[in-house]
């Protein structure tokens, strides 16, 4: 499930192979990932244009095509991956989650396709079809971005309400780029259960709230993604908590399936 460090890898494909290359053919027939626009109107804002820049916050990620040109947004849903391919299908890079050395490839659930000058492509490949491809996406209405999030703006965003934290966390207005399994490392690392009301935090648990942020994101983007967090695998029934071996705990918060540790996150 694609959180803030699958999009980076994403953003780093786009940013390795794909930038600076004319893009002389669209493929945008896939209605449903391409709403609201009509089939072929991505497809006439970008011909004749190249990528420029690839850009990330959060959970978003878009590009440039230069001055007064289009921005193009690309969300990966729960399962896509922007995979690059020379043009014989040949796969050349596709980032933490791509299996290098595969050759063509299995494209069945190509999604959107940029085709360049020199037969190279980029593709959105989705299985679930979660996905999405829209021009000049409105990423102003993001919050700041997880892994850069100043302690001021993360204390702001914490700051009022009741919510639970772990819905906080997952409110992209607010802090952009943590996913369901992002947050529940984060509370584990910090020690607080997901269902605690955020006007309940203290400024020493906002402290170490933002600490586990840190090092959460971190950890994920160095070792490859989400899934090479540290309890992530013990997200399962009869688990018990890496840290202390306590059973590990499972509810629903902001209609969220979380875990977390029976004994150092106890309920509100």
């Amino acid at each position: 499930m694609p959180e803030l460090p699958e999009v980076e890898s994403a953003r780093s494909v786009i940013e390795r192979a794909a930038l600076g290359r004319l893009i002389v053919e669209v493929d945008d027939t896939d209605s449903y990932v391409c709403r609201p626009h009509r089939p072929g109107e991505i497809r006439g804002a970008l011909l004749g244009t190249k990528l420029r820049a690839a850009h990330r916050q959060g959970k978003s990620l878009w590009c440039d095509t230069g001055e007064g040109g289009p921005v193009l947004g690309l969300h990966l849903g729960m399962s896509g991956k922007i995979v690059i391919a020379e043009g014989d299908g040949t796969e050349v890079d596709g980032g933490d989650y791509w299996k290098r050395g595969r050759g063509a490839g299995d494209h069945r659930w190509l999604r959107f396709a940029l085709t360049f000058e020199d037969g190279g492509r980029l593709m959105l490949v989705d299985p679930r079809r979660l996905g999405r491809i829209v021009l000049d996406p409105a990423i102003e209405q993001l919050g700041p971005d997880a892994a850069t999030v100043t302690p001021a703006e993360f204390r702001a965003a914490v700051a009022t309400g009741t919510a639970p934290v772990k819905a906080r966390l997952l409110d992209q207005h607010a802090i952009a780029g943590i996913g369901n399994l992002l947050a529940d490392e984060i509370l584990w690392r910090a020690r607080l259960n997901p269902a605690r009301p955020v006007d309940e935090l203290t400024a020493p648990e906002v402290t170490r709230l933002l600490r586990a942020t840190r090092a959460s994101v971190t950890a994920a983007l160095k070792n490859g993604g989400v899934h090479t967090l540290t309890v992530v695998e013990f997200r399962r029934p009869g688990a018990r908590c890496p840290r202390d071996q306590a059973p590990m705990a499972r509810g629903k918060v902001g209609g969220r399936t979380s875990w977390w540790c029976s004994a150092e996150q106890p309920a509100p």
